[in-house]
């Protein structure tokens, strides 16, 4: 058996080749089932969506009980809850990690700090859209509205956030913040000018995913936010907004004319994913474009 140049005679490298073969095998073989997997239902979502997706769909509201018509409500209602809540946790988020990472001294408080923060991360949306409900639209009186729903949506990518920029804070290595201080730098502009630059990165990649889920939430939305129908466009933050998750919800269950109302299910799915995708693809340029100008 040839082992990069030579043969193995011995044949305990022999096994220990095999079993590394065998290994990396099972490796390539579940990433293309991954692929394929999620391939087949971008294409089938694709083949099914694609026809109704015109211009009209696009800029158009829902009329006869949402059998006909656009959705162009629910595409700016996404696109205002999602900007609301990245508005609300990107500050809060990096501000926190700047503070764990930073200045809070280690110790028992912070660990227990950063247990809560893993064990919010993967708390199900469900209950982060029934304490919307009871805090913000019951208790501080918002009532469902836009203002609402971001701020229950920021609370939900919060803790990713948080704890992608505290990781990309620690990936910046400790040398960088002993030579700005050596320079005579403070601890803040030591913070400001040396560590949240290279950080920077790593820190878009948290707020990447925080808009993937923000984007695509429907429970934290049908009690804080979403409305089943609205003729007339936002006027302010306290306003109730339809949302691309929560039509697809009530397209698919809640109305009268399920299979008149199928085919906009798919396009409004389809426009979903290339509306995530889209600003996906541009934090992914802008992260691409900081790694660059670092490097230079």
């Amino acid at each position: 058996m040839s082992l990069v140049g030579y043969t193995v005679q011995n044949p305990a490298l022999r096994w220990r080749y095999l079993k590394q073969v065998l290994f990396f095998g099972v490796v390539r073989l579940c990433v293309i089932i991954i692929a394929v997997s999620l391939g087949g239902i971008l294409l089938y979502i694709f083949i099914n969506g694609i026809g109704v997706v015109s211009l009209d769909f696009l800029t158009e509201a829902p009329r006869d009980s949402m059998t006909a018509g656009g959705i162009m409500p629910a595409i700016l209602g996404t696109f205002y809850l999602t900007l609301g809540a990245i508005g609300i946790a990107l500050p809060l988020g990096v501000t926190s990690a700047v503070y764990l990472s930073e200045y809070a001294k280690q110790g028992p408080l912070v660990r227990v700090i950063r247990i809560g923060i893993n064990c919010l991360a993967g708390v199900p949306s469900i209950v982060f859209g029934l304490f919307g409900l009871s805090f913000f639209v019951v208790y501080l009186r918002f009532g469902s509205c836009i203002l609402s729903g971001a701020l229950t949506l920021g609370f939900l990518v919060l803790p990713t956030i948080i704890g992608a920029s505290e990781e990309a804070l620690r990936a910046v290595p400790q040398t960088f913040r002993e030579a700005s201080l050596a320079l005579g730098a403070s601890k803040w502009q030591t913070t400001l000018r040396v560590v949240l630059p290279n950080a920077l990165p790593g820190i878009l990649t948290g707020s990447i995913l925080g808009i993937g889920r923000a984007a695509g939430e429907t429970a934290p939305i049908m009690f804080t936010a979403a409305a089943f129908f609205t003729a007339r466009l936002p006027q302010s933050v306290f306003d109730e907004v339809m949302a691309l998750p929560y039509h697809i919800y009530v397209l698919a269950t809640a109305g009268t004319h399920i299979d008149q109302t199928r085919p906009i299910q798919y396009g409004t799915v389809l426009v979903l994913l290339a509306l995530v995708l889209g600003v996906d693809l541009i934090a992914i340029a802008v992260r691409s474009y900081v790694r660059r100008k670092k490097r230079w």
